[in-house]
């Protein structure tokens, strides 16, 4: 496994990043922090992130759209929306869709906040290990045919 899994939080508040920051201050992950959506895309094509967690609400692109274009450029990142203001049908639309793993209320409380991405580590580490594994079945299964 790698060293520390990457978070990457997204919100035009500066509070909530500065918030979401000081929770995470002793938790092993590496936190990153972008306040639009194009900030995010940036830092995605530079780190390997597990978590994603965008604020819903931002000017320009939303949370919604970001993460779709997460998802279809790195489809493994976990994807989790955050708002304070729910819209059903387009949260359902997400969820069916398999755009986000989670949604969660804002504001959040840390301790909830910081047991949903622990979550979310450990799915995406559980990917990680079944496609290794079955990389590893496929080449012995092709080795055994040579």
């Amino acid at each position: 496994m790698e060293d520390k899994r990457i978070i990457l939080f997204v919100d035009d508040d500066q509070a909530a990043l500065s918030a979401f920051k000081r929770a995470f201050i002793d938790e092993p992950y590496e936190i990153l922090l972008a306040s639009n959506a194009q900030q995010a895309l940036e830092l995605l094509a530079l780190h390997k992130a597990a978590v994603i967690i965008s604020d819903m609400m931002m000017p320009e692109v939303d949370g919604m759209k970001l993460l779709h274009q997460v998802k279809e450029r790195y489809p493994y990142i976990i994807r989790i929306l955050a708002s304070g203001h729910a819209n059903i049908t387009n949260l359902l639309q997400a969820i069916n869709e398999s755009i986000i793993y989670r949604f969660i209320t804002k504001p959040f409380k840390d301790d909830e906040l910081k047991s949903i991405v622990s979550q979310a580590v450990d799915y995406y580490n559980l990917r990680v290990e079944r496609d290794m594994l079955q990389a590893q079945v496929a080449q012995a299964k092709q080795q055994n045919q040579g």
